[in-house]
């Protein structure tokens, strides 16, 4: 199966960047891509840099999103991996990312289960933790666990994912650095990203897939912390090995192919879920094993 990620740049107005984000499936599409995922909140500018409720107002196209991503995935006979701002009711939104199958049609959705609250990432401000479980979506290209972002550093997630049977992880990412740290603090944030994640596919034998937006974004309230998203989205395999890696700066379309076969190889040799002693992980129950 042939993956495509779509790591890009906010272009000032959602009509600009999803203009460009069609134009890239296409692109992707037509290069023999089956599966292609876009990057977290990918409509719009990362905006949970501040706590803003006009930002709230996004959210009311959802279902209008669901029916234009549908659209372009039955158009371009793939299956696409969105990642949308969902309205609920009043004051109930979730961070939700929409699988939909070559037909168009809604494979599944799952809403954002850790939510971060730091400075620059204020999402608890406007997400509510995801009620929908970490369940995998069955669609014609293999069964997908898909996760967002802050998941990411969740080992339990990616276990979770893979006892119920996906065969790939993918994370739709908003990720970046602040001008005010060090190049060295920066490098080892970015190391830390890729190798949990690497560790997650090695764990679990399975390949893993994570599109991080790219370039500079200001805080919309101009008086908080700016942030460079610093792209690096990667592809990489059972034993995490790196199948393609984009750069921190530029725009990319990322292919790789990956074999389901391979999952079943690796853990031939590597049987780490055979060896798992189930009867005395209790303590992960807990919030710390202090009592």
């Amino acid at each position: 199966m042939k993956v495509a990620l779509l790591q890009q740049q906010y272009l000032d107005t959602k009509v600009k960047t999803i203009k460009a984000s069609k134009e890239k499936i296409t692109q992707a599409a037509n290069s023999g891509a089956e599966l292609i995922v876009l990057q977290e909140l990918h409509q719009t500018e990362y905006f949970c840099q501040c706590e803003d409720t006009s930002f709230f107002t996004y959210a009311n196209d959802f279902e209008e999103d669901v029916a234009f991503w549908s659209n372009i995935a039955k158009k371009n006979n793939i299956v696409l991996v969105t990642s949308l701002f969902e309205k609920r009711t009043a004051g109930l939104y979730h961070n939700t990312a929409v699988v939909f199958e070559k037909d168009g049609s809604v494979a599944g959705k799952y809403r954002k289960m850790h939510i971060p609250d730091d400075p620059g990432f204020y999402e608890k401000f406007y997400f509510t933790p995801g009620d929908l479980g970490f369940e995998p979506i069955q669609t014609s290209v293999g069964k997908l666990g898909v996760l967002i972002c802050w998941d990411q550093w969740y080992p339990e997630a990616a276990r979770i994912m893979t006892l119920k049977g996906a065969e790939i992880l993918i994370y739709p990412t908003a990720i970046g650095w602040f001008d005010e740290d060090s190049d060295e603090e920066k490098q080892r944030q970015l190391e830390s990203w890729i190798t949990i994640q690497r560790s997650h596919a090695i764990a679990n034998a399975i390949p893993v897939v994570s599109c991080n937006r790219v370039g500079f974004e200001p805080d919309p309230s101009g008086v908080l912390k700016d942030t460079q998203f610093w792209g690096n989205s990667f592809i990489c395999g059972a034993q995490g090995e790196i199948l393609a890696h984009a750069n921190h700066q530029n725009e990319e379309i990322l292919y790789a192919n990956i074999e389901h076969s391979r999952t079943k190889e690796v853990r031939d040799i590597w049987p780490f879920l055979r060896d798992r002693r189930i009867e005395e992980y209790h303590c992960l129950l807990k919030r710390y094993c202090d009592i």
